[in-house]
C-alpha cells in the first residue's frame, strides 16, 4: 500500500475514495453502536472499530476525493523548528523567534528545539483569526477613506 503522505492521490485514488466517503457517512448515520462491527469482505473477517476513527476515516476519504494530500499526525507528536516552519509557511529562523518569544511552547532536547504538534496548530489557528481580524480592520479603513468600494 502506498502511503498518502506528501503526494497527491491519484485520479483512481480520488474516485474509490468519493465512493467510499458516500457509503462511509451514510452507515455512520445508520450505527447502533459505538463500536460496530466492520467485515471485510475479500478475508471474511470482521473487526470492531469505535465510530469515532470512522469519521476520522470519513474526513479523510473526502480530503482524498477533492485531491488533497493527508498526513496523520498524532497531536502529542513533536517536531523540529524545521518541520514547523513548513506548516507556517515561513522561515526556520521565525520559527526561532516565536519560540523564544514565548508565543508558541517548546521543549529542548538537548540543543535541538521540539514542538508539540497540538501546540504549533493552536498557534496557527490563533494566527489565522489574528490576520482575519486585521484585514476586516484594513478593509475598513480602506472603505471609509474610499479607496476601497463595495459592490
Amino acid at each position: 500500500m502506498k502511503p498518502f503522505d506528501n503526494r497527491k492521490p491519484t485520479r483512481e485514488e480520488q474516485l474509490a475514495a468519493r465512493e467510499s466517503y458516500e457509503s462511509i457517512v451514510s452507515s455512520i448515520e445508520l450505527l447502533q453502536t459505538n463500536l460496530p462491527e466492520i467485515e471485510i469482505a475479500e478475508t471474511g473477517r470482521k473487526i470492531r472499530i469505535p465510530v469515532s476513527v470512522l469519521r476520522l476515516l470519513a474526513q479523510i476519504l473526502k480530503e482524498i476525493s477533492q485531491g488533497n494530500p493527508v498526513t496523520v499526525v498524532p497531536e502529542a507528536t513533536e517536531i523540529t523548528t524545521q518541520a514547523a516552519s513548513e506548516v507556517l509557511g515561513c522561515s526556520r529562523p521565525h520559527v526561532v523567534r516565536l519560540l523564544e518569544e514565548g508565543k508558541i511552547p517548546y521543549t529542548k532536547v538537548g540543543k535541538h528545539r521540539r514542538i508539540r504538534y497540538d501546540d504549533l496548530m493552536s498557534f496557527k489557528k490563533k494566527m489565522k483569526v489574528s490576520q482575519k481580524k486585521k484585514l476586516q480592520v484594513l478593509m475598513k479603513l480602506d472603505e471609509e477613506s474610499e479607496l476601497y468600494e463595495t459592490l
